[in-house]
């Protein structure tokens, strides 16, 4: 057998030349977060000194049922990048959608819950952390879609501070 026998012929490895590409798919409860979201936030939390961000939020329709998410934040006057997370949104039943989270600062989340006049009020069910993360214990969200803009509060839960307000964003359709 010579050393060329094992290879395949080079147009079993070429892609199509016309590929399928599926439409995205957008389960009508999730349709109204669908876009991109510019505008402010403010955080607050017992351990460090208010704050105020710029951010842009992605919900982005897939070839499946679900939503791409990615949020990035900026501090406000200078720029510099604050926080960024990616993950999904998805539809679990009718009226109810799963988040799913992960962070560069060692953090996965998995969140649910109901759907209802547009917010979702989601509730934690798994959180995972890098053996270096910062000690968070629990995080709560809530979105809401009304008319053009987004709303979100997040609580959170950490060393020895127990669930507390940290997060609220106001953003508009872009």
């Amino acid at each position: 057998m010579d050393q060329n026998s094992s290879r395949l012929p080079a147009e079993s490895t070429a892609p199509p030349s016309a590929p399928f590409l599926p439409q995205p798919t957008v389960p009508a409860a999730l349709s109204p977060f669908v876009g991109r979201w510019f505008g402010e936030g403010e955080g607050a939390y017992p351990t460090i000194d208010d704050f105020a961000y710029t951010e842009e939020i992605e919900f982005a329709p897939t070839a499946k049922p679900f939503l791409e998410y990615r949020s990035r934040t900026w501090e406000i006057g200078s720029g510099r990048p604050l926080h960024t997370e990616s993950g999904y949104l998805r539809l679990v039943t009718e009226n109810e959608a799963e988040l799913l989270v992960a962070q560069p600062t060692g953090f996965t989340e998995i969140h649910r819950g109901q759907i209802r006049d547009r917010t979702i009020e989601l509730t934690m069910l798994a959180l995972s952390a890098s053996p270096d993360a910062k000690p968070v214990f629990s995080v709560r969200r809530q979105l809401s879609v009304r008319g053009g803009d987004l709303t979100y509060d997040l609580w959170m839960a950490h060393d020895l501070t127990p669930l507390t307000h940290h997060l609220h964003g106001h953003l508009r359709r872009g």
